[in-house]
């Protein structure tokens, strides 16, 4: 990895705990995202994926499905960071009225290929996809990301076998190997320890990468794959990775940081009081702007009830009466 690739992956993960950190409702899957921030730096940056910001429906661009949805936090910085949207949208995260909910919707952002919910059905959806460019003779690629714990659903194998089957060597997933899943290790879960076998069993051609060597992750991209096979290439990757006290714990699988606990976050990651203090102001806006929406439309209704709006568990709360306020005015 060259220094350049350090840096800005550490901006990276910086820009994706800014935008975790413009919603205050206090839960964020940050150790989701920080553990792929590799993984999708390489496949946009290092020009293995087909695509144009400017014309996000272009034909023969590649598709990239994040089928491990809650990471979306690093699938919409990677996607402004290329130019699909403005970086400030961002900061709209999880806000009313925003385009950036927790999961993503394929509807409202350009970039995003699939929407998710429910694990595991992603698989699926890609295979699809490529079995449909294959038979129209397309020479684009599809790319499925998948999560280890999201590995232990049944409907992934059904997906494996089928692209097997339909010898899909247009079809690369990339299992997020982190072996942490929302209860804790996979290992202690369903005794997991290794997917190599499991994945060649069915007719993939499988690889493995090194732990976040973006040079590594870049050559089994461009490394010739098997004819008639589809591709699997094992990440073995950090949960938490670039915030020390996040890697390798699953108690960081939703949630941010506390006071104390965002001096390491800050330190590790280089925030600057500035970059928080913008974050901030952005984040005010967005509420005052909606604040104002929310009032107008309830002073527009017919009937007058008092009326209580709550935001972020009581951090930002409206309370007033149309009533008073209407005879007051």
């Amino acid at each position: 990895m060259t220094n350049e690739d350090e840096l800005n992956i550490k901006e990276f993960r910086k820009k994706i705990f800014l935008t975790a950190y413009s919603y205050t409702g206090g839960l964020a899957y940050l150790a989701s995202a920080f553990s792929v921030a590799e993984v999708l730096y390489t496949l946009y940056i290092k020009d293995i994926l087909k695509y144009k910001p400017s014309d996000p429906l272009w034909g023969d661009r590649d598709r990239l499905i994040m089928s491990k949805g809650h990471a979306s936090l690093a699938i919409y910085t990677i996607l402004a960071i290329v130019g699909y949207f403005a970086k400030d949208e961002l900061f709209t995260f999880c806000q009313p009225g925003s385009r950036f909910g927790g999961e993503p919707n394929m509807l409202l952002i350009p970039g995003v290929e699939a929407s998710t919910n429910s694990l595991s059905h992603r698989l699926s959806f890609g295979t699809g996809i490529a079995l449909a460019n294959k038979m129209d003779g397309k020479g684009s690629r599809v790319y499925v990301i998948l999560g280890d714990g999201e590995c232990q659903e049944g409907t992934v194998w059904e997906a494996v076998m089928s692209a097997a089957k339909h010898q899909l060597d247009n079809l690369t997933v990339i299992l997020d190997d982190n072996k942490i899943q929302k209860m804790g290790f996979v290992r202690d879960i369903m005794g997991i320890d290794s997917w190599e076998t499991r994945w060649a069993s069915f007719g993939w051609h499988v690889i493995k990468t090194s732990r976040h060597d973006i040079g590594a992750i870049e050559n089994a991209f461009k490394s010739p794959g098997e004819q008639n096979k589809p591709r699997l290439i094992i990440a073995d990757t950090i949960k938490g990775k670039g915030v020390s006290i996040m890697e390798n714990n699953p108690d960081w699988h939703f949630r941010m940081p506390n006071k104390k606990e965002l001096k390491v976050v800050i330190q590790e990651l280089g925030i600057t009081e500035e970059e928080l203090e913008q974050c901030r102001k952005h984040t005010y806006s967005v509420r005052m702007n909606w604040q104002k929406k929310i009032i107008m439309c309830y002073l527009s209704l017919p009937t007058a009830e008092p009326v209580m709006m709550s935001y972020s568990k009581g951090i930002f709360r409206i309370s007033f009466s149309i009533l008073e306020y209407r005879k007051n005015t």
